[in-house]
This record gives C-alpha cells, sequence and structure tokens, in this order.
C-alpha cells in the first residue's frame, strides 16, 4: 500500500500511468472527508518565529493543503512547530527546498533573509507565499521577480488586506474612475522608533546564530538584535517601518491605482535616523513628491491610503474605509464584472492559485512596485535630495551615486 502518495507524485506518474497502477489506501483516495492526495498541497514553513507561527495557524484552517516540514534558526521554535503538523523539522531551509514532495513554502524570516530564501525556492522550483517587506535593496526585489516569472511561479505576498472585502471595495472603485483621474495619493503607516539597547550575552543554546545572520555582516550577539523590534530597525536587516509597515497602505496603493507606473516617481523628504544603539533606520519621517502626474505624500502616524480626485475621495484603511460622499461605497460591483481579483482569504488564496496556477491576488509584479517606493524613501532620506525614478527602465535618474544604494552586498557565500 502506498499512504505516502502526494499531490507531485501523482501528478508526476499520471502521464506515464500505461501499466502497473499504484494500489492505494482509502485515505490517498479522498474517502472519509480527506482531500484526495492528487489534489493536496504540500507546504514547508521557512521561520516559525511570531508572524511564522501566526502564518502557520492560518495555513492549518485552509483546505486543500499540508504542512509537512518547518525550518528556522532556533531548533526549539522548529520542533515545537514541526511537531504540531506531525511534520519533520529543519535547521538548513535548503533542506525543504530539495524535497520533491513539495509543492510551495511559507517565508516569515526576519526582512534580510526574505528575497534570498524566496529566490532559493525559486531556483528549486516551488511556489511562494513571502512575507512582507520584501528585499533590502531595489536590485533583491528585481531579481526576486525575474526567478519567479522566468520559471512561472506562483507568489503571493504577505499583504492580507487585498483579501479584505472593505480593501477590495475602496480599490475597485477608484479602478473603476468613481473619483476621476486621480490628482493626489496620501499614505500614512505606524511609526517605529528606537528602543533601548540590552547588553551583550552568549547566544542562546538552540541557535545557530551564523544562520540567522546569514547575508548581512556578522556581529556580535545582542538578545534585542534577534528579536522584534530589533529585527524591524536594524539597517543590517531591514528599512524600518518604511518598508515593514508601509508596505501595507502602498500596497493599497498600487492595487487602487497606477500613478506608480504613469511616469517619473519624484521623491523627497526629510526623518530621523539614530546615532547610537543598535537602531538606525529612519524614523519620523516626511515624504512628498509626484507619481507621475499625481501628488504624493508618505507620513507616520496611522494606517491609511487616500486616494484623491475632483469628483471626491475615498480612504482605505486595514479597519474600514471611508468616502468623502458615503454614497460612492454603495456604487454596486458585481463579482463578474470587477476589475479586481476578488479573495475572500489571503492564505486559501494562495493554496488555490498553486493548483489552478493562476496568478495570487497579491503577485511578485505588486509586490515590486509597492517595495520599490519604500525603498526609494530610505534612499531619498540618507541622500538628504529628492530622488527620481523611472518606473519603466527601472533606474535611478542622473544620481550615480545614489543609484550605488539600489545594491546591497551580501555576506559570503550568499548570492542572489
Amino acid at each position: 500500500m502506498n499512504d505516502k502518495l502526494t499531490r507531485r507524485t501523482i501528478l508526476k506518474s499520471a502521464a506515464a500511468a500505461v501499466a502497473a497502477p499504484y494500489v492505494v489506501s482509502s485515505t490517498a483516495l479522498g474517502k472519509d472527508g480527506e482531500t484526495p492526495a492528487s489534489e493536496r498541497v504540500l507546504i514547508g514553513h521557512i521561520g516559525a518565529g511570531g508572524q511564522g507561527r501566526g502564518l502557520f495557524r492560518r495555513f492549518q484552517q485552509c483546505k486543500g493543503m499540508q504542512s509537512v516540514a518547518v525550518s528556522d534558526c532556533y531548533k526549539s521554535r522548529r520542533e515545537t512547530t514541526a511537531a504540531q503538523c506531525k511534520g519533520k523539522a529543519y535547521a538548513d531551509f535548503q533542506e525543504i527546498l530539495a524535497r520533491d514532495d513539495i509543492d510551495g513554502v511559507v517565508i516569515a524570516t526576519p526582512d534580510h533573509w526574505h528575497v534570498p530564501a524566496a529566490n532559493a525556492a525559486a531556483k528549486a522550483g516551488k511556489d511562494c507565499y513571502v512575507e512582507k517587506p520584501l528585499g533590502v535593496s531595489i536590485e533583491q526585489d528585481l531579481v526576486c521577480r525575474k526567478l519567479f516569472q522566468d520559471n512561472k511561479l506562483i507568489f503571493q505576498y504577505g499583504t492580507q488586506q487585498r483579501s479584505s472585502r472593505h480593501c477590495w471595495l475602496g480599490c475597485e472603485l477608484v479602478r473603476r474612475g468613481v473619483l476621476g483621474d486621480l490628482t493626489r495619493i496620501e499614505v500614512i503607516a505606524p511609526n517605529g522608533k528606537p528602543s533601548p539597547v540590552t547588553q551583550k550575552a552568549d547566544v542562546p543554546a538552540d541557535l545557530d546564530y551564523d544562520r540567522w545572520i546569514g547575508p548581512a555582516p556578522m556581529v556580535d550577539y545582542y538578545p534585542n538584535r534577534c528579536n522584534p523590534p530589533g529585527t524591524y530597525m536594524i539597517y543590517d536587516y531591514s528599512i524600518g517601518y518604511l518598508g515593514g509597515w508601509g508596505a501595507h497602505p502602498l500596497d493599497i496603493m498600487v492595487w487602487g491605482s497606477d500613478a506608480d507606473i504613469s511616469g517619473l516617481v519624484e521623491i523627497e523628504g526629510t526623518g530621523k535616523i539614530p546615532t547610537e544603539g543598535l537602531h538606525d533606520t529612519v524614523y519620523d519621517w516626511d515624504m512628498k513628491g509626484k507619481l507621475g502626474k499625481v501628488d504624493f505624500t508618505f507620513k507616520p502616524g496611522g494606517d491609511s491610503t487616500k486616494f484623491i480626485g475632483p469628483e471626491g475621495w475615498i480612504q482605505v484603511r486595514r479597519g474600514g474605509i471611508a468616502a468623502s460622499d458615503p454614497e460612492i461605497l454603495k456604487t454596486e460591483v458585481k463579482p463578474e464584472d470587477a476589475k479586481l481579483q476578488i479573495s475572500p482569504n489571503h492564505y486559501q488564496n494562495f493554496v488555490d492559485a498553486i493548483k489552478s496556477r493562476k496568478p495570487a491576488v497579491s503577485p511578485i509584479e505588486d509586490s515590486v512596485r509597492s517595495d520599490v517606493i519604500s525603498l526609494l524613501s530610505d534612499i531619498a532620506v540618507r541622500k538628504g535630495r529628492k530622488i527620481t525614478w523611472d518606473p519603466k527602465k527601472e533606474v535611478i535618474v542622473d544620481d550615480a551615486d545614489a543609484a550605488k544604494m539600489i545594491h546591497r552586498d551580501m555576506r559570503a557565500p550568499w548570492t542572489l
């Protein structure tokens, strides 16, 4: 009897099934309420910290999938999470990618690992759900996009607001032109401020610190280096809340309009960068500029994207939606007429996309667009001047010094 039939093995064998068929168990055939193995998506989880555990729990509620492997640099995390799904724990995520039976992986590592892990997964032919933000450099984003496009793989970004009905409605209405041609977009994201530095300490016995550092520079261990908010606020690993939280409202901006690719992008502004302690990412930023002909602002505060046009405004937040005229929000939109994909569940949407091979609701192309805006904002603050980006050529215009920041060195042996 073969109780370990997987979707991949059955799909591969189907084309060659001319003799000696498999003998399968009732579980593999899908009796007693089980999803048949031929339809079951097998998932590996790379990263089992706070966000990784949260995503793991959400995926256990999805239909037609099974978590079978977990990797994390903390032994206790990977073993505890793997036990919950009766899967296998791995110290090295590359061992998950080497498994032929696994269809896709969920990447919820610290930010500096998002693209290197996703790139390795793409090279191994795995579909990916990747937490936001995307890369720590524009170059990382562009390489990642090319790999997923060239290999025709499914990519789902962790911007789960795309699977909230009110966020979909706001962006759908803007796309339908209810506000007229947009004149201004105002983006607000939470502000991350530096925290006190803890004392140096011994590396925990269950942490593979060299692996955790990975492509970032090797430095002394501090307890708050490897845990939030340090992972979000140290420039070796992140660009701070500009990208970490900015990813959400900036993604809504991209979903609701094409202003960011309609013409040259100009971004300038101010921000604070700590000069003492571990934390050295931008906070208290105040960005402004142009997205083509559309005025653009990006500031810290709450969490919202406000689209403004000659016919009024629509403001989309994680917690709700508002409009200059409430009647705008009563506009009927039939699902079959929708311009934007409808997704009631972000995690199920990824599983379903793996099966259908149709793009997920948060594809790689849009992920790169929103991430580039946050990365350009970081460059503008650090250089202290306006940065101009050509979205067609995907280059920083007339500023060779700033253009160097499109790239970040990676510690050997890691490469893109």
